[in-house]
């Protein structure tokens, strides 16, 4: 498996071992499923076949259908007949309207913990053998440290640009995205405009409730940030109680419809309403544009 060590993108890692496994064993359809600690369930990180798009966004409990029940014992499983099986969930068959008859599923194990679980449903032209999990097992195994490894370096790589409180990107990375957009802006001719803002009432947030409410607040807004714009733009905590908002392919006059409604809604929120506060805050916005107002990101 030195290809899928040599790629430290996760998803690239595990399209890489779906498409190994769906020339080995062919099935209806297969899906990975990785663990999620925290909440103690499973996501569908990749299903493929018929009806693999209606699986994006579904969570099983650990210990829930067989995908669970592997990621609980950490055993795998052959069920031939899921209408006989206990452990088979139908809850996602109802939603997706996919009929699963058979399923092979097995643990992915790296440093001696679960990480996820890899399912491949209906086999064709058969039954489920102690073979097919031989060779399922084969590629798992060494596969399951390639993906951690993937998703360790992501995480890491993520820390050293995103801000750990709000979960935006930090100003390193935003110096970088707006040198790198400028030169593409200067290539096409296109506009661009950033949004500044920075909060008016928060010291008194943090004075009076301490520093967890002034955290807590500071999130909310970016929370209120991510809904005002579209996925193309970024946002980032520049500092402090300080923002940005990039808006590509953007002039000035779209920044300040954009900015006018940050404005209300910050003005409007009720703020630190699950520590049963209810604080309010305003915000002051300065708006910039590439050609209109400066050629470079230091003008």
């Amino acid at each position: 498996m030195k290809t899928a060590n040599s790629i430290l993108e996760p998803r690239k890692v595990i399209e890489l071992i779906m498409q190994k496994i769906q020339q080995l064993i062919p099935s209806e359809a297969w899906s990975m499923l990785m663990v999620d600690e925290e909440r103690q369930e499973l996501t569908f990180e990749l299903a493929l076949g018929e009806k693999g798009r209606d699986m994006a966004g579904f969570r099983l409990k650990i210990g829930e259908g067989v995908a669970g029940w592997v990621a609980q014992t950490g055993k795998p499983a052959i069920v031939n007949d899921t209408s006989s099986d206990p452990r088979f969930a139908r809850k996602v068959d109802s939603e997706t309207k996919f009929k699963t008859r058979s399923i092979l599923c097995a643990p992915l194990i790296s440093r001696g913990r679960t990480i996820g679980v890899v399912e491949i449903m209906n086999r064709l032209g058969g039954r489920f053998t102690q073979s097919d999990l031989g060779v399922l097992l084969t590629l798992v195994e060494p596969c399951a440290i390639a993906i951690e490894n993937a998703m360790l370096f992501q995480r890491a790589e993520q820390l050293t640009i995103t801000d750990d409180l709000t979960k935006l990107f930090n100003s390193r990375y935003l110096n970088l995205y707006i040198g790198r957009e400028i030169k593409r802006c200067k290539r096409h001719g296109i506009p661009l405009s950033l949004i500044f803002l920075d909060l008016d009432g928060f010291k008194g947030i943090n004075d009076q409730h301490g520093h967890l409410a002034g955290s807590r607040t500071l999130t909310e807004v970016g929370g209120i940030l991510a809904e005002a714009v579209r996925e193309s733009d970024i946002l980032a905590r520049y500092g402090g109680d300080e923002f940005v908002v990039v808006l590509p392919e953007t002039p000035a006059s779209g920044a300040l419809v954009i900015a006018e409604r940050i404005r209300k809604s910050i003005e409007q929120r009720c703020f630190l309403k699950e520590l049963g506060l209810a604080a309010r805050i305003s915000a002051s916005f300065g708006i910039a544009s590439y050609p209109d107002h400066a050629l470079t990101p230091r003008a």
